[in-house]
């Protein structure tokens, strides 16, 4: 992420316009892929997905290191969102499953914190090396991540499936269609968790792609990028790490009640503070996608059961990545026309009043489900 668009325009020659047009191919070979490598893992199992992802990753890395061309990197992107899409999911539901033998299953929350806070440590040290590896040499930190990902394989590799009972036999499209119409439109409970935390990433997502540009408008030093930018992954680990304490403390209405404030207090001080300074309100909305996650994958697994728990997980990203692709050009363009201070504040109201129906539909639901 630290040096990708440089190895685009720099190495490979591609615009702006290929370089979006890009990003839009492969969250559409991921949203494709999410729902039915979900479905899969569920049937083939969790070890087997993974060691699939990690497979299909190291093989669109490698494409990445002889990629000249756009059809070049375009085959590499694919490969990539193939195999995030097997690991959406499935690393989690493999997580809940092998607490769950433990007699552990109450701890998910903590373990799925320090998961995640881990996942974004690593990508903060990337951040902060990666642009020195690139100058060195720019295929550098793409041999690395072959690396990374060989390592992966070796982890999923050694590991074993949670013992399960044997799921009810039944066509594989019927069985796909009834979790998929019990999570979106039957379980009131299920729909409203996947919505909420769909919209809550929704609003810590937007401002990936807006913050670089902003830092630029309000004159932060260019040398700042990679630090500030480590910086937002290490706070999304330290919230998720942290995450368990805060729902024991706050209970599950006042972890709600953080998450609309932190939304709110992120997007209204990007939008009306300004200065050099003003881009740690980002954080705000980095701490809140630390906080959530945890917590709310938890209120999922708690609502699945073996035979469909990795297809939930998947249905979440979906709804999520289905939001950004209808939503996200439309703040782009909001951005380009009105400035992002005004795109901001505009977006922090909207999502605002997006989010007040599901909070108070789960404040409503979950004590029944605890």
């Amino acid at each position: 992420m630290a040096i990708i668009t440089l190895f685009w325009k720099d190495h490979i020659g591609l615009s702006l316009a290929e370089i979006l047009l890009l990003q839009g191919i492969f969250s559409l070979a991921t949203l494709l892929m999410e729902y039915p490598s979900g479905y899969l893992s569920d049937r083939l199992g969790y070890r087997f997905s993974l060691n699939l992802a990690s497979a299909v990753g190291i093989a669109g890395w490698s494409v990445y290191t002889v990629a000249g061309s756009f059809a070049g990197v375009l085959l590499a992107e694919i490969l990539l969102g193939i195999s995030y899409a097997f690991i959406s999911g499935t690393d989690s539901a493999l997580l809940f499953e092998t607490l769950r033998a433990e007699g552990k299953e109450e701890h998910y929350a903590r373990y799925d914190g320090r998961m995640t806070g881990c996942a974004q440590a690593g990508e903060a040290a990337g951040a902060v090396f990666a642009g020195v590896m690139y100058a060195v040499w720019p295929l550098f930190p793409f041999v690395v991540q072959i690396g990374v990902w060989g390592a992966g394989l070796a982890v999923s590799w050694s590991l074993k499936e949670a013992p399960t009972a044997p799921a009810a036999k039944r066509s594989h499209l019927v069985a796909a269609w009834r979790t998929c119409r019990r999570a979106l439109f039957t379980d009131r409970y299920l729909r409203t968790v996947i919505l909420l935390s769909a919209l809550l990433g929704l609003a810590s997502f937007y401002p990936v792609w807006l913050i670089q540009p902003y830092m630029q408008e309000t004159g932060v030093p260019l040398s700042w990028f990679g630090p500030v930018w480590a910086g937002a992954n290490l706070t999304v680990a330290l919230f998720s790490l942290l995450s368990h304490r805060f729902q024991f403390h706050l209970g599950e209405r006042g972890m709600v009640i953080l998450f609309l404030l932190l939304v709110v207090a992120g997007y209204l001080g990007l939008g009306l503070v300004g200065g050099v300074w003003s881009f740690l309100f980002y954080y705000l909305l980095t701490a809140m996608r630390g906080l959530h996650g945890p917590m709310l994958r938890h209120r999922l697994q708690q609502a699945s059961e073996r035979e469909n728990r990795a297809s939930i997980l998947s249905l979440k990203s979906l709804v999520f990545r289905l939001f950004f692709v209808f939503s996200g050009p439309a703040v782009g363009r909001l951005a380009d026309s009105s400035g992002l201070s005004f795109t901001f504040v505009l977006v922090g109201g909207v999502l605002l009043l997006t989010l007040l129906w599901p909070v108070l539909g789960y404040l409503q639901l979950v004590k029944v489900h605890q």
